[in-house]
């Protein structure tokens, strides 16, 4: 390929932002989260303000009153809201949505009772459950399928994203409120009053963008209803009752969410026994999306090399024991750090649980197991976030004695918190023990390896007896003549020796080989190339080296994993990691003991060649200068398990460098059990 055609094809499309509808709906998307998000705490703590005078049991039953007039909709009007959406002009349905939306959250300020926010709150969810998926089913039609992935991920971005925005932005108005309380004494407007205005202006904003909209397709409308949300919910059901790994998924997500529920649940609550007001409350609150947005964007990278199964279950046990110490410790800034990791965790969980429903479940039940999720999720988390208030207020507070004078609080908000954190581990181990891919790797190895960014590599059993070398070098460098002279030394020495080849030891590799060097597959693509040289090395390590070193060998193999990160990776323009990583678990991990390195400048090693060129050697003189100047990067950079060997010498100083230092890794001879099991492999050409 040219570098032409490769600047051709790495050129990035345009970025799914520029395309005008799509952006449009994405600015409305973000708009309605921050207003969705700021409704929660607003409401909470006005529930609590209404109620301040009632007593603690009071206020916490006030708020999860709240909550529940919230959860209701979804499990009544589920269906119905889905039918609209497929059935209606969607554009039409999400405008009258916010419009309503609007004039419900600013009659809540206005009329000031608490029975009314209960009524508000019912009436705007009700919308809710009409706009959501309106929206969700015009995505699709805004953007290209193959841009679709990233459109879903900048929504992610804005669905949990703004909950911070709306988090800061009340401990803002509410210092706000306080200075202008203190101004003026016949100002009484609550914190909420001020955010619950924005609320409304933000569903405002969101009308006014969704009607100047005129991109959004009609045609659904004349096309059957999708399933209700009960029908998914039974097909889920089905779906996860069958497949370990899913129903290990999503036991760990719900649970999750159950115990993330208890935390929201008590918050306002946990934080004014903490002795924070409105202005801490909103930091918690910020402080667990911030966490989350940090565990969906870095947590995964950080722990590359660590199964997505087992990080899976870790990441939801690791927010249980933070939880855990959450409820016990009594200091408001250390809950806030706590709750940056319980965050993190979570967002760790959710997109990893995310991602594998997307690699792992089939095309054809994918949508309802998502669609199942979906509602579960939302049914699960409200639920609990409206128990969790009213089981705190009956538990009420309470005093422990330890001794000396010193008393330990213990509350209903601690209690809540305590049953979520025991939720989420169980749910944890649940999930580890449903979809572990790595049942034989301890988990404790696993996850130091992990954090060294590496991947952790078992012994294979009974430890190799034997040695390894391996031959490196360009087209011509004379490796092959050097590899079949230090087996007869070998040989000479007393030792059982097999002698290998890559690409071909086995029989087949003997077809791949003819594959991947014939000139007749000139366009066979780099990413397949590097895979075809993989399974060859996979097969030569399992049927042929392994085998021989279990035994006591000395295996001398002309080429192994170097030339793949040298040929694919550097010659083919691949990424070096993804190359090493599959080269890895194709061999097991298994690396030489001695790697002879014969170096050589291309154009002499291609001048010695007399053959005809096969697909290869046949590549430009650009191709070979890379591949040679990453074999040197490499050897610089493991000088230890590397020889490098000046290949301009004659044959004899290169065969007694080359037995130097064979020489000083050689364990004592051993008799010559077998023939090696290569020994009548003809000459193989440089």
């Amino acid at each position: 390929m040219t570098t032409s055609g490769r600047s051709a094809t790495r050129r990035k499309p345009p970025h799914v932002l520029a395309n005008a509808p799509f952006r449009r709906l994405w600015t409305a998307m973000a708009v309605c989260s921050l207003g969705d998000w700021l409704n929660i705490i607003a409401i909470t703590a006005f529930a609590a303000y209404l109620t301040q005078g009632s007593g603690f049991q009071a206020q916490s039953l006030a708020i999860g009153g709240v909550f529940l007039v919230k959860m209701l909709p979804a499990i009544l009007l589920g269906p119905l809201a889905g039918a609209f959406a497929d059935r209606f002009d969607r554009r039409l349905t999400m405008f009258t949505s916010d419009l309503l939306r609007f004039a419900l959250v600013l009659s809540i300020p206005l009329v000031g009772s608490y029975q009314w926010i209960i009524v508000a709150t019912l009436l705007v969810e009700c919308v809710n459950l009409f706009w959501v998926p309106a929206k969700d089913a015009t995505v699709p039609n805004l953007v290209p399928k193959e841009r679709l992935e990233e459109a879903n991920q900048l929504n992610l971005l804005v669905t949990y994203g703004s909950a911070p925005v709306a988090a800061a932005l009340f401990a803002v108005l509410s210092v706000v409120i306080e200075v202008l309380g203190q101004a003026v004494p016949t100002f009484t407007w609550h914190p909420a009053h001020l955010a619950l205005v924005l609320n409304a202006v933000a569903y405002l904003v969101s009308a006014f963008l969704i009607f100047t909209l005129r991109s959004i397709p009609k045609e659904h409308t004349t096309k059957v209803s999708s399933p209700s949300v009960l029908r998914q919910i039974i097909d889920g059901w089905r779906f996860v009752g069958a497949n370990r790994m899913v129903r290990g998924l999503v036991i760990g997500m719900l649970g999750a969410f159950a115990a993330g529920g208890a935390v929201v649940g008590v918050a306002k609550v946990y934080v004014e026994a903490l002795g924070g007001g409105d202005a801490a409350y909103g930091t918690v609150f910020a402080a667990v999306f911030v966490g989350m947005a940090l565990g969906i964007f870095f947590g995964p990278r950080l722990l590359r090399e660590l199964s997505r199964r087992r990080l899976f279950g870790l990441a939801i046990v690791t927010a249980g024991i933070v939880l855990a110490a959450t409820a016990l410790i009594h200091n408001l800034v250390i809950v806030v750090m706590l709750v940056v990791v319980l965050g993190a965790c979570a967002g760790i969980a959710w997109i990893i649980g995310y991602t594998l429903i997307g690699l792992e479940v089939e095309d054809a039940i994918r949508g309802r197991t998502f669609s199942f999720l979906q509602s579960m999720a939302r049914v699960t988390l409200l639920l609990v976030v409206a128990v969790a208030p009213a089981l705190s207020g009956l538990f009420g507070k309470h005093a422990i004695s330890i001794g000396a004078g010193l008393v330990y609080r213990f509350d209903g908000p601690s209690l809540v918190m305590l049953i979520g954190a025991v939720v989420a581990i169980v749910v944890g181990v649940l999930a580890l023990r449903h979809m572990d891919d790595r049942r034989e790797v301890p988990i404790g190895s696993d996850l130091m390896a992990a954090l060294k960014g590496e991947r952790y590599v078992p012994d294979s059993g009974e430890p190799a007896r034997g040695m390894f070398i391996a031959f490196e070098g360009g087209e011509g460098s004379g490796k092959t003549t050097q590899s079949r002279l230090i087996a007869i030394w070998l040989r000479d020495q007393g030792f059982d020796v097999v002698q290998t080849r890559e690409p071909g030891s086995t029989k087949v590799g003997m077809r791949l080989r003819a594959i991947l060097l014939d000139s007749a597959h000139h366009g066979l693509s780099a990413r397949s190339e590097a895979l075809l040289y993989a399974a060859d090395r996979a097969e030569h390590v399992e049927k042929v080296i392994r085998p021989a070193l279990q035994r006591g060998a000395m295996v001398i193999s002309d080429r192994y994993v170097d030339s793949s990160l040298a040929y694919q990776g550097a010659g083919r323009e691949l990424e070096p990691q993804d190359v090493a990583k599959v080269n890895s678990w194709a061999t097991g991990g298994l690396t030489p003991d001695l790697t002879v390195l014969i170096d050589v400048p291309p154009s002499t090693g291609l001048a010695r060649l007399a053959s005809p060129a096969d697909r290869i050697e046949a590549e430009p003189m650009e191709f070979h200068e890379r591949v040679r100047r990453e074999f040197r990067a490499l050897a610089a950079a493991d000088p230890d398990r590397y020889l490098v060997v000046d290949g301009l010498q004659s044959q004899e100083e290169i065969s007694r460098a080359v037995q130097d230092r064979v020489r000083e890794i050689l364990p004592d001879p051993v008799p010559q059990e077998t023939e090696a099991i290569t020994g009548t492999m003809p000459a193989i050409r440089d």
